[in-house]
């Protein structure tokens, strides 16, 4: 099942030669694993709430790539560069399956809210 690294960067105004290295270097880090970019620096919209700073969004063929990647010593080796300069959260989840239906979701949810209230 396809998973994604989403990462939440703040202070992205000022980008300096670290970044900018970080950047130039990130996709030869990604190619092993199957990483491509789905959102990086995009203009965010802001609907509901207030959002600080900037979304990327790597997709990878299946967690363990995800894993893979980030562990990688080609990547470790970049980390600094990122969090030296930028704050920021980063995650792991994955995909849903071709065809996924909230409704069944919502249907198991209930189920087990029931048997634990039993």
């Amino acid at each position: 099942m396809t998973a994604y690294a989403i990462a939440a960067l703040r202070n992205t105004t000022v980008p300096n030669e670290e970044v900018f290295g970080y950047m130039e270097r990130i996709q030869s880090t990604l190619d092993p694993f199957g990483g491509r970019f789905v959102v990086h620096g995009a203009r965010l919209e802001e609907i509901e709430g207030a959002w600080l700073g900037a979304v990327v969004v790597i997709s990878f063929p299946d967690k363990a790539a995800a894993h893979g990647w980030y562990d990688s010593d080609a990547y470790q080796e970049l980390i600094p560069l990122r969090t030296r300069n930028l704050e920021g959260e980063v995650i792991f989840v994955e995909g849903v399956p071709e065809g996924y239906d909230p409704s069944s979701t919502a249907a198991r949810m209930r189920a087990e809210l029931g048997r634990a209230v039993s």
